[in-house]
C-alpha cells in the first residue's frame, strides 16, 4: 500500500455566492413598506496552509476532490445570508503548486504559508442595497456569483540542507541513521530506501535537516529506477554529499565511476551546479573497502573535492562529516538575502483602460470581455424583465454601447459577453439605451411616495378636465 505521496492533482471548488432577496416589508396598515431584502453570504475559500506535522500529500491522493461551503441566500427583513465556511487544506512544506500546464502558481516554503487555490463567489445584492431615489422598490435582486473552480498539481520538494546522493545499497539510509535519529529502512538489497527520509543533526550551535533520496542509476533523469522520481528532493538543499560504495561487490563498478555517473545525472536534469559537493567513502569498516579508499583518495582530492572516510557500522569518522557539513550549512545561511518585510505593491490601472473590450470575431459575433460586464451577466436573473433591464443600464454606463458603435456594430449584429464556453448571446439593437433609461425607472411605485395635500390633487384633476375640454373644442371633424 503506497504511503508516501509526492505529486497529486486536485481538483478544488470554492462555494458559490448565495442569492439576493427581494422582498418588500409589510406590516399592519402598512402593506408597502419599502425594499427589505437582505444580501447573499459570501462563498468559502479553499486555501492550502503550510503545516509542519504534515509530510506527505497521500490524503489527496485518495480525496482528490474538496469543494468549499455556499453562502447562504438573503433573506427579508434585510437579513444577509450566512458565509460559506473556508475550507483549509494542510500541504507539507516545501510544496510547489502548478495548473494544469506545468506554470508555477505557489512555492510553499515555511510555516503557516498560505496560497488560496479557489476563490468564493460574491454574494448578491438583495433588492434593499439595490433600491436609490430613482429605483424606489426594486423588484428583482442580484444572483449570488459561482466560486471558482480548477485543476491544480501538487509536487512536493523536500527542504533539507544536505541531500545523500549515490547508487542503491551505497549506504545511505545507515548514514542517516546514525547521524539522526531518523530510522529508515536498511536491508542488503537495492533500492530497499522507496521514499526519502529525513533526519535532523545538531553540530555545535548549528541544527540542519539531512535527506536521504532513494538510490540513482544510470538514466535516472529519464526515468530509470526512481530517480526522476525523487531527483525533485534535492533542489532545495545546500549541499550535496556523494555516498560512494567503497565495498561493492559489483565487478563493473568502482566509486569514482559511481562519483561520474551521478554527476552525469544530476547534470542532466539541471539546477544544480552551484552547490557544494562532499564526497563519503563509505564502508571503511572493511579491509578492502579501507583499501580502495586510500586509493581512490588523491583522485578525488585532485579533482577539488572534499573527502571523508566514514563507516556508518563502525561509527567512525562521522563526527568529522557533521561538523564539516555544519560548516558549510552556516556559510550558505549566511550568504543568504535576508528576507524584507512584506510590501504592498499597488499597480493602478492606466487611464484609458475601459475595464472591458470589444472584438470582432472571424464568425461575425462582438465579444465583450472584462471582469465588471462578466460578473454583472453572471449576477442576472434573466428570467426576470426588470432585472435585464439593470444590467442594460448598468453596460450602458460603462460605455459598451458607444464601443459596440465604434467597433462598427449594426442593428441585429450578435454581440457575446463571455468566454466561450460560458457566454450571453444576444443580437444588438442600437437603440438600447433607450431600453435601459425605460427599464431602469421600473421598481419605481407611486404608492410610496410621500402623500400630496387634498388642495393640490384637486387643482390637478381640475387641470387635466380643461385640457380635456379644450381639446374637444378645437376638434373640427372633416
Amino acid at each position: 500500500m503506497t504511503t508516501f505521496v509526492d505529486r497529486v492533482e486536485l481538483h478544488v471548488a470554492a462555494g458559490n455566492g448565495g442569492h439576493g432577496c427581494a422582498s418588500v416589508h409589510r406590516e399592519k396598515f402598512k402593506p408597502l413598506g419599502g425594499p427589505d431584502g437582505g444580501n447573499g453570504g459570501r462563498g468559502g475559500d479553499v486555501t492550502l496552509v503550510v503545516d509542519q506535522s504534515v509530510t506527505t500529500l497521500l490524503e489527496y491522493h485518495h480525496n482528490p476532490h474538496r469543494k468549499a461551503t455556499n453562502g447562504a441566500p438573503g433573506a427579508g427583513d434585510n437579513r444577509s445570508g450566512k458565509d460559506g465556511q473556508d475550507l483549509v487544506l494542510p500541504v507539507p512544506d516545501g510544496t510547489v503548486v502548478l495548473d494544469k500546464q506545468g506554470n508555477v502558481l505557489a512555492d510553499l516554503v515555511g510555516e503557516g504559508t498560505t496560497f488560496v487555490a479557489g476563490q468564493g463567489g460574491r454574494g448578491g445584492l438583495g433588492n434593499a442595497a439595490l433600491s436609490s431615489a430613482r429605483r424606489k422598490a426594486p423588484g428583482f435582486a442580484l444572483l449570488g456569483e459561482p466560486g471558482e473552480s480548477r485543476d491544480i498539481v501538487m509536487e512536493l520538494k523536500t527542504v533539507a540542507d544536505v541531500a545523500l546522493v549515490g547508487y542503491p545499497s551505497a549506504g545511505k539510509s545507515s548514514l542517516i541513521s546514525v547521524l539522526s535519529a531518523a530510522k529508515p529502512k536498511i536491508a542488503d538489497y537495492p533500492f530497499t530506501t522507496l521514499v526519502p527520509n529525513l533526519g535532523v543533526v545538531t553540530a555545535g550551535s548549528t541544527v540542519y535537516t539531512i535527506a536521504d533520496v532513494p538510490g540513482l542509476i544510470p538514466g535516472a533523469s529519464q526515468g530509470k529506477g526512481l530517480g526522476l522520481e525523487f531527483l525533485r528532493h534535492v533542489e532545495r538543499c545546500s549541499v550535496l554529499v556523494h555516498v560512494l560504495d567503497t565495498a561493492t561487490l559489483e565487478s563493473d563498478r568502482d566509486p569514482v565511476s559511481d562519483l561520474d555517473v551521478i554527476e552525469a545525472e544530476l547534470t542532466q536534469y539541471g539546477g544544480l551546479d552551484d552547490r557544494p559537493r562532499i564526497v563519503v567513502l563509505n564502508k571503511i569498516d572493511i579491509p578492502d573497502g579501507q583499501d580502495l579508499a586510500d586509493m581512490i583518495r588523491p583522485d578525488l582530492e585532485a579533482r577539488g573535492y572534499q573527502v571523508f572516510e566514514v563507516s556508518a557500522v563502525a561509527r567512525t569518522g562521522l563526527k568529522e562529516l557533521s561538523f564539516a557539513l555544519a560548516g558549510i550549512i552556516a556559510q550558505a545561511r549566511a550568504a543568504k538575502p535576508k528576507e524584507e518585510a512584506t510590501r504592498i505593491v499597488i499597480r493602478p490601472k492606466a487611464v484609458d483602460d475601459a475595464g472591458f473590450t470589444v472584438t470582432l470575431e472571424d464568425d461575425g459575433i462582438y465579444r465583450v470581455r472584462g471582469e465588471k460586464p462578466e460578473r454583472w451577466v453572471r449576477q442576472t436573473d434573466f428570467n426576470n424583465d426588470e432585472a435585464v433591464g439593470y444590467l442594460a443600464d448598468r453596460l450602458n454606463r460603462l460605455g459598451v454601447e458607444d464601443e459596440l458603435m465604434k467597433a462598427g456594430a449594426r442593428a441585429g449584429d450578435g454581440v457575446a459577453i463571455g468566454a466561450e464556453d460560458n457566454a450571453v448571446v444576444f443580437d444588438w439593437e442600437p437603440t438600447m439605451m433607450a431600453g435601459a433609461e425605460m427599464l431602469g425607472r421600473r421598481g419605481e411605485d407611486h404608492r410610496l411616495e410621500a402623500p400630496r395635500p387634498a388642495a393640490t390633487r384637486r387643482r390637478e384633476r381640475e387641470a387635466e378636465r380643461d385640457e380635456a375640454q379644450r381639446e374637444f373644442d378645437d376638434f373640427k371633424p372633416f
